[in-house]
């Protein structure tokens, strides 16, 4: 039977694969050959299972949104991956990767972040592992995200301010693939989304296929299915899109419709839409759709999100938007602001910026009445707080 997932060698169809420097080759065959004999240990998934109910609060609820139903004309569920702790969904896939560095003996952990929140999640699980912990981030995402910064200081992480390139995700992840290829005997490189070399496309998308799992039980409870007919999600590097989607890729009965950043429009150049702006290329030791300049360099990508300014995209959205078994829609600054602004406002719940992306389509799709959609709330918008009072006076309350 076809299936959308990895193959044996982590290839997403022309997506995907392992393309790196031999100094990180001996990390990575090590990888290859145990995180799928770790992940499916019965000690690994009892010790996995309970923290993740008893430490990050799992199941997250599937909320049934009253207002969004009504204006969407059909029936709209979010997904709360805010209620997560620390905030959002990194913290499913943080917990399962440090598990793994314990059984295969590593003493350091590293990390990347953009928005902060893999970083938070990062420097929480070493907090609560007793493992050492350092944090690459870009300059320009430290000074949008500084109180993430200060969380992952006071939890005992060091934060790497990465100067080079555009300063943002992009450039955290360079600096500490770099760290990591100088000392990759001791460091495990945990990786917080997607992206990279396989295996850590299939092992971040399976560690957060609880999303979709869950919603599985829940919608049958409450729709008595266990399927809907449209899955949201916003996608950067694509972790939360991929645990969402992860057990109904091959159920061609629901629709997937991802949210990528579209910044200031895709026509602008200022953007991050790389599916709708990328050409096939490598980046970061794999293959995808990457956003290059007239010079053949990989492309500054621009998003007001800071979770959403990659240049590239993970292999398995890739693959589904190849296939046509996924539509992307570029969700611009402020399609996403007007979503986030009116989610707080009706629903009390304050989205990340990110987030806030994929809430934007149900303005954009016109779904049956009949419909059930689920939206995943990958993350909660304390972090992005400056920036909603910053742009407030333009999105005055709607009438």
């Amino acid at each position: 039977m076809k299936t959308f997932l990895a193959d044996k060698d982590g290839f997403y169809g022309e997506f995907g694969g392992t393309f790196i420097p031999k100094a990180l080759e001996p990390c990575i065959k090590e990888l290859q050959d145990k995180y799928l004999e770790v992940l499916n240990d019965p000690s690994f998934k009892a010790e996995y299972d309970a923290l993740l109910r008893d430490y990050v609060g799992r199941p997250s609820p599937l909320y049934f949104s009253e207002h969004l139903s009504k204006k969407a004309n059909c029936k709209v569920y979010l997904k709360r991956e805010d209620l997560n702790h620390t905030g959002a969904h990194k913290i499913n896939n943080t917990i399962g990767q440090i598990l793994l560095a314990k059984r295969l003996g590593k003493k350091k952990i590293i990390a990347e972040t953009g928005a902060g929140q893999h970083g938070v999640a990062t420097a929480t699980v070493c907090a609560l592992m007793n493992m050492e912990c350092e944090i690459y981030m870009g300059k320009l995402d430290v000074e949008r995200q500084h109180v993430n910064v200060q969380r992952m200081e006071m939890l005992g992480a060091k934060v790497h301010a990465a100067t080079s390139g555009s300063m943002t995700l992009k450039d955290a992840v360079d600096e500490a693939i770099g760290a990591w290829a100088a000392n990759p005997k001791d460091i495990y490189y945990l990786i917080g989304s997607t992206v990279g070399p396989h295996p850590y496309p299939d092992m971040v998308s399976r560690l957060q296929s609880v999303i979709s799992e869950e919603i599985k039980k829940q919608l049958t409870q409450k729709e008595g299915r266990d399927y809907p007919d449209y899955l949201i999600a916003c996608i950067g590097g694509g972790s939360n899109a991929s645990g969402t989607v992860y057990h109904y890729v091959d159920d061609l009965r629901a629709g997937i419709i991802f949210a990528e950043a579209g910044g200031k429009g895709v026509e602008t150049g200022q953007t991050a839409a790389s599916i709708q702006a990328g050409k096939v290329g490598i980046l970061h030791g794999f293959k995808t759709m990457v956003m290059f300049d007239e010079n053949g360099e990989v492309k500054e990508p621009y998003s007001i999100s800071a979770g959403l300014d990659y240049p590239g995209i993970g292999p398995l959205p890739a693959h589904l938007a190849a296939e046509k078994r996924a539509t992307v829609l570029a969700i611009t600054d402020d399609e996403a602001l007007k979503a986030a602004f009116e989610l707080t406002e009706k629903e009390g719940i304050i989205p990340a910026l990110e987030s806030a992306h994929a809430l934007a389509v149900l303005d954009r799709v016109k779904f049956k009445p009949e419909d059930i959609v689920v939206v995943t709330l990958s993350g909660r918008g304390d972090k992005d707080i400056d920036t909603y009072l910053k742009e407030k006076n333009r999105f005055l309350k709607s009438e």
